[in-house]
């Protein structure tokens, strides 16, 4: 695939370009995109903002993408609009869904299921059969052992080591991961 546009809120950034690609104006331009033939991805890190400018964008045809460095089992499936960087790892009979990032060397093993919106963070670590609910964040570095559930919204803080469950709208981090405060919740 070819980059053809970047599209951004930041005025000051139209008319320049990114990675050899040119901004073209605000996200709202995207209608201007929709009878043609292109692909749209969303190249925002933030869960919540991923998931809202996602909504507002009836009508788009979404990319997924993987890094031809990375590696993703044929018995794997990965949901619309997500995106996997150079080096991540997703083997077999993962599920992940709409519009994740799986970010630089993360690695997802056997069985996981990756709910819509979620970010992994460069260098996490999912053991075997974990489960990881909607929007969740996990952390760079973070390891989640086999079993465990990430609540939706919840957020992993980097180099944790999650030993147990993590509640949905739940802020954990440390070895091992304790619950430190309840988040926002519904966005």
């Amino acid at each position: 695939m070819e980059v053809v546009a970047v599209l951004d809120d930041a005025p000051t950034k139209w008319g320049s370009s990114l990675l050899g690609a040119p901004v073209l104006g605000p996200v709202s331009a995207f209608e201007r995109f929709l009878q043609k033939d292109v692909r749209f991805v969303l190249a925002i890190g933030e869960n919540r903002v991923r998931q809202k400018l996602a909504s507002l964008m009836a009508g788009v045809d979404w990319a997924t993408l993987v890094h031809p460095r990375a590696y993703v089992h044929a018995t794997a499936s990965l949901g619309e609009g997500t995106v996997v960087f150079a080096g991540a790892i997703v083997q077999p009979m993962v599920q992940v869904g709409r519009h994740v990032i799986v970010n630089t060397s993360a690695v997802v093993e056997h069985d996981c299921r990756i709910g819509d919106w979620v970010h992994l963070a460069s260098g996490t670590r999912l053991a075997g059969s974990v489960e990881v609910g909607e929007g969740a964040f996990v952390g760079a570095g973070a390891v989640v052992i086999p079993g465990k559930r990430l609540g939706r919204w919840s957020i992993v803080g980097a180099g944790a080591v999650v030993v147990r469950d993590i509640p949905d709208f739940s802020l954990a981090y440390g070895v091992p991961a304790e619950v430190r405060r309840k988040i926002q919740g519904e966005p």
